[in-house]
């Protein structure tokens, strides 16, 4: 087993990898910028090395600066977390040129399927359903004009290199077409770098259906069940669940097959994810892979009693799998929540601050991974996740009475800061998520309802305090409504 790892992450990935590591008895290095020096993984873990200021670009997507404090610290390997370098191979290369173990699959298969084309390319071989489309990345506008003129509108030009929700646009008419196409390009040279892009059918109500995979060096793969993630914004997951509610069982079985022959079809190693979109009609098509562990893995953690990032550990150190399929059942319904410090009423726009008030919910069956304390300073350089709420429970119905109870609990508080909480709360009384048929569209849907509740309330009238009130604030300095 290892002996050292270094965390190359920040925020609640970094300090659930350190207590995932501490469990196995393996030494810990955080790295952290200037601005997370307070950070709860600096304080948690064995050692903190500082690696640059506040840009990521100058510290957490710093090659060089967290290589060197892997050797430095005398780590043997190196856990990436998700977003950042998670999935770069050239980090994961270089990372393994120096001598370390990368928590995560070869370079060259996170090359392979963080080309989204190249990846549409290998599991179209392995026989895993696609969405009609351009497997190569398209050459010109009339080129990929030609190709959703014959796909059929609605139409989603995506960067070959994209992820996490960038890099896409959805174009509904011919003639949008060509001014999304060079947009579209512009967005992924910027992001990622490289400005090919391809095209494919759009659907605005599938379900976004995605299998959890373990793998090892020894050529055993095991699928942990599904996971729904349709309620986005924008192409952002905002809650995710296990099992797929109400999706027939010969489905996700067949799905699950697919994710498992996808990742023998190209050598995979670790902890990934093969996403789905379900289609109204009740199939399946891929769209894409993701090769480190994700936000949601919580979940499926719950449903299966299974610790994703142990068993990512002891396969980055040569073991096999300790897991049969046989051996890996379902209990229950888990959902995840994700609290983001963002105010849906001013288009989630980010609120940093200082939380003078974290009480994160409690009670049975709740767990709460998070970076948030008491006195944290939210920073405003960062993702604006701050805490992921799950439940667990017998049936999907008690786990969602579950979550909304433990939404209503959650308390965070500070100058200007706002969460998502209420808002998710909004969207699990939203009735296609209640009785089991969540998609792409609900938030839409809720943000309508929204919208048109507050277009048919009388103005607000403006605030008045009694004199006596007014004057003592005045008195002690305060600030009305902080």
């Amino acid at each position: 087993m290892i002996a050292k790892l270094l965390i190359a992450n920040r925020g609640e990935i970094a300090l659930r990898i350190a207590r995932a590591c501490r469990e196995l008895g393996i030494r810990t290095v955080a790295v952290h910028s200037t601005e997370d020096r307070d950070s709860a993984v600096v304080r948690y873990a064995d050692e903190a090395v500082q690696i640059g200021p506040a840009s990521a670009k100058r510290s957490y997507l710093n090659i060089p600066s967290i290589v060197e404090a892997a050797l430095a610290t005398g780590a043997q390997a190196v856990h990436p977390g998700y977003g950042f370098l998670s999935e770069d191979p050239d980090f994961a290369e270089v990372v393994r040129d120096n001598g370390l173990i990368f928590v995560g699959p070869p370079a060259e298969v996170i090359a392979q399927l963080g080309d989204k084309t190249a990846a549409r390319g290998l599991m179209t071989e392995a026989d895993i359903p696609m969405l009609p489309g351009s497997v190569d990345p398209l050459r010109s506008a009339e080129e990929a004009l030609g190709v959703a003129d014959w796909i059929g509108y609605p139409v989603i030009i995506k960067a070959a290199s994209g992820g996490g929700g960038r890099g896409m646009s959805v174009v509904w008419e011919a003639d949008e077409f060509s001014l999304a196409y060079e947009e579209t390009r512009a967005t992924a040279q910027s992001l990622f770098g490289d400005n090919r892009v391809f095209v494919e059918r759009y659907l605005p109500t599938a379900r976004h259906v995605e299998v959890q995979v373990l793998a090892d060096c020894h050529g055993n793969v095991v699928h942990l069940g599904e996971r729904d993630c349709s309620v986005q914004r924008r192409h952002q997951k905002l809650i995710e669940e296990s099992p797929a509610p109400e999706l027939p069982a010969e489905l996700t079985a067949r799905m699950s097959e697919a994710a498992v022959r996808g990742a023998h079809a190209v050598g995979f190693v670790g902890a990934g994810t093969f996403e789905f979109l379900v289609t109204p009609e009740g199939d399946f098509a891929f769209m894409e892979v993701n090769t480190r562990i994700q936000v949601e893995h919580p979940v499926t953690e719950m449903v299966t009693g299974v610790d994703l990032v142990q068993e990512q550990l002891r396969v980055a150190a040569g073991e096999p799998l300790r897991l049969q399929q046989s051996d890996i059942m379902l209990r229950g319904a888990a959902i995840e929540c994700r609290i983001n410090v963002e105010d849906p009423d001013r288009g989630f726009v980010p609120t940093p601050g200082i939380l003078t008030e974290f009480e994160p919910a409690g009670g049975p069956f709740v767990r709460v991974d998070t970076h948030g304390f008491t006195g944290y300073k939210v920073p405003a350089s960062y993702d604006s996740l701050l805490a992921k709420l799950v439940v667990w429970a017998p049936t999907r119905s008690e786990a969602v009475a579950r979550m909304d109870r433990a939404l209503k609990e959650f308390r965070v508080n500070g100058q200007g800061i706002r969460t998502t909480a209420e808002f998710l709360r909004e969207v699990l009384a939203d009735p296609l998520f209640a009785v089991g048929q969540p998609s792409t569209a609900v938030v839409d849907f809720v943000l309508r309802r929204r919208e048109e509740k507050t277009s048919r309330e009388p103005p607000t009238p403006a605030r008045t305090e009694p004199r006596e009130q007014l004057k003592r604030r005045t008195e002690l300095n305060e600030t009305p409504g902080g």
